[in-house]
């Protein structure tokens, strides 16, 4: 089931870099809520017309750890815009079977010089 689950997360942030809202939308449980600093639990619907946009600045995403315990995993990553600063944030991603349920995002280090 783990090596499920990261093949999940790994094509969810492909999906960022490639524009497959399909491939999202298959992932995420038709109850999944989304929780970030920006966000206080929204629902999938509030999720698509607020977050998704935001693809089309983000040109690249670099997973470096991948963790899982059980039905959750910490994801840590760096994201590339396409002005070519970036970004670092954890994400801990709650899972039921295959499909994910919550994700919560932890904001991280900013590098805005391009």
């Amino acid at each position: 089931m783990t090596a499920a689950r990261e093949e999940a997360i790994r094509n969810y942030y492909r999906a960022y870099e490639t524009d497959d809202r399909d491939l999202v939308d298959k992932l995420l449980s038709d109850d999944f809520t989304f929780t970030s600093p920006q966000d206080d639990c929204i629902d999938r619907a509030t999720y698509f017309a607020k977050c998704w946009p935001g693809h089309e600045h983000l040109r690249q995403f670099t997973l470096r750890q991948v963790t899982f315990d059980g039905d959750h995993a910490l994801v840590r990553y760096q994201a590339v815009r396409t002005d070519d600063t970036s970004f670092h944030n954890v994400e801990h991603v709650e899972f039921r079977d295959s499909q994910v349920t919550h994700i919560d995002v932890y904001f991280g280090a900013f590098d805005t010089t391009p």
